[in-house]
């Protein structure tokens, strides 16, 4: 099996290119930051507001054109908080809808394996009557939590690989 790696959050990382996307794009208040923790893991964490038909906030990285032929499966090694999340992907960045899975956490470290096939179009929540992905390459990966609630999260991310 090869394995790619997409990301690996470590004491060296540079994370300026994860970018957070708030509902404060659409008038919400939530609150989401990325950091670095004493470990070196990626720290999505913040708060997710319902004020002001908000409700999400999201973590996004613009990983370059990554081909995904000889790859089925995209493997997060990861620990959350109990909550669900979503892991996005685009095809292409110009693209205005994303393609969606969404995961539990279970509060331990685990490997969470997202199927590139079981990923369906969505655009601002609503799922497109489109194909799932089945392109040749992905150009952005995303972290989103959005599950109709006031609540905190934290989502700490060692690597992100291809399988």
């Amino acid at each position: 099996m090869m394995i790619q790696l997409i990301f690996d959050f470590n004491k060296e990382s540079n994370i300026r290119e994860w970018v957070i996307v708030d509902d404060v794009v659409m008038g919400g208040r939530s609150s989401g930051e990325i950091s670095l923790n004493e470990d070196g893991h990626g720290v999505f964490e913040g708060e997710v507001s319902l004020e002001n038909n908000g409700g999400f906030s999201s973590v996004r990285y613009r990983t370059g054109r990554i081909a995904v032929k000889d790859h089925s499966k995209v493997v997060v090694r990861l620990k959350g908080d109990g909550k669900e999340y979503q892991f996005r992907i685009k095809g292409d960045t110009g693209d205005e809808y994303s393609y969606v899975v969404p995961f539990s956490t279970s509060g331990k470290w685990e490997e969470i394996e997202i199927e590139l096939k079981d990923m369906y179009p969505t655009f601002r929540g609503r799922k497109l009557d489109m194909p799932n992905f089945s392109n040749d390459h992905f150009e952005e990966i995303a972290f989103l939590i959005g599950n109709k609630k006031k609540e905190k999260f934290k989502l700490v991310i060692d690597r992100i690989e291809l399988r």
